[in-house]
């Protein structure tokens, strides 16, 4: 598996990992990470339960020592300064909000405890109050609020010490998912305004794809891919990429044509003529990933060609703005393909219908895995 490192050392960069490892006994938890993240710039760590995302977290708020590497906060080593030294805050999954303290004092109490003048701190919190839009609420108590007013109470308390960085773990976990997607737009926009710098811990794709400027795919402690929202959706690097992200159909071929500006490989079901190169040698094995709603379906059948394949409806699932299509190949390999519901009295293919499947040259990407 490659290791994916973030660019060499930028002069401009705010917060740098530089070769950080943690060892738990003969555990490799982190793996040599290296990264370099840009000031205002909103990072997310995404992958599986036990990547190594949350202990890096960890490791940058200071509760985890790395067993190897530093960590640069504006130029300033912070690899060995205790939590309460550095200025980050995190922000947990659970909020972690006093429930005997009202709304205002929750966000105030890490200001009172660093000593600030009571007038000065009044106005901070009221500023935090206003910007994340509770200032009606500043009297009510933790239990007294719905589960998206408590995590801006955290959100506002977390900015309100004005921290350089600003570490969220799994922040919209405990959201259903109509407000968890409602959320995401409201914390992005107020991140913006206060122009902090964020790393995110996330396992949700669509929340780190919604939320983020940069996302690294972590698995087994390494970077797997690194790239934006678009780049790790549409050009993914490894099988485990194309599938941990969003939905995907993956087919194993071999090289049949390598040219410059496109590749031919032949899967068995279909032939893929992919508008990308792939310096391989005839013969190659390759996986071909190709997303659900990259596919056009039609009725009966067509003239077959490259990206082109005849099958029977499976299974289909109405989901409101698109129906979900299964579709099942001449050799018993099962696709999805998801077509959008444009118009409200469209009629639906039928399970046992014969379909023809065809995309574009460049709606699939061929991957050496």
């Amino acid at each position: 598996m490659t290791d994916i490192q973030g660019p060499d050392a930028d002069p401009e960069s705010f917060l740098r990992i530089d070769g950080v490892t943690k060892r738990f006994g003969d555990v490799v938890a982190v793996n040599a990470i290296s990264l370099d993240i840009a000031k205002g710039e909103i990072f997310a760590l995404l992958g599986s339960s036990g990547c190594g995302k949350s202990t890096l977290l960890r490791m940058l708020a200071g509760f985890e020592a790395p067993s190897a590497g530093h960590v640069f906060l504006a130029g300033e080593d912070i690899t060995d300064l205790p939590p309460y030294e550095r200025p980050i805050n995190m922000m947990f999954q659970s909020y972690a909000l006093f429930p005997h303290l009202n709304v205002f004092d929750n966000i105030a109490f890490g200001l009172r405890r660093d000593g600030m003048e009571r007038g000065a701190c009044a106005q901070r919190v009221a500023e935090m109050l206003e910007l994340v839009q509770l200032s009606p609420y500043a009297r009510r108590k933790p239990h007294q609020l719905s589960g998206g007013q408590q995590q801006r109470v955290a959100l506002a308390r977390s900015l309100a010490k004005r921290p350089k960085l600003l570490l969220l773990d799994e922040p919209l976990a405990a959201l259903d998912k109509q407000l968890r997607e409602r959320t995401q737009v409201e914390l992005v926009n107020i991140l913006r305004t206060v122009g902090v710098t964020c790393v995110m811990v996330t396992h949700d794709q669509e929340e780190a794809m919604t939320m983020a400027d940069r996302i690294a795919v972590m698995r087994e402690g390494r970077f797997v891919q690194l790239g934006s929202p678009m780049e790790i959706y549409e050009h993914p690097t490894s099988r485990f990429v194309a599938d941990f992200v969003g939905n995907v159909n993956l087919f194993t071929g071999r090289l049949v044509l390598d040219e410059a500006d496109h590749c031919q490989i032949d899967c068995g079901d279909v032939l893929f003529h992919i508008s990308h190169g792939v310096s391989g040698a005839e013969g190659m094995e390759f996986c071909v990933a190709l997303r659900p709603e990259k596919i056009a379906l039609r009725a009966g059948t067509h003239p077959q060609q490259h990206n082109t394949v005849q099958g029977v409806v499976a299974g289909r699932s109405y989901m409101g703005s698109y129906t979900a299509y299964v579709v099942e190949l001449p050799s018993g390999q099962r696709i999805r393909a998801t077509l959008s519901n444009a118009h409200r009295h469209a009629d639906p293919l039928e399970n046992g219908a014969v379909v023809t499947a065809s995309w574009s040259a460049n709606a699939p990407v061929a991957i050496v895995d």
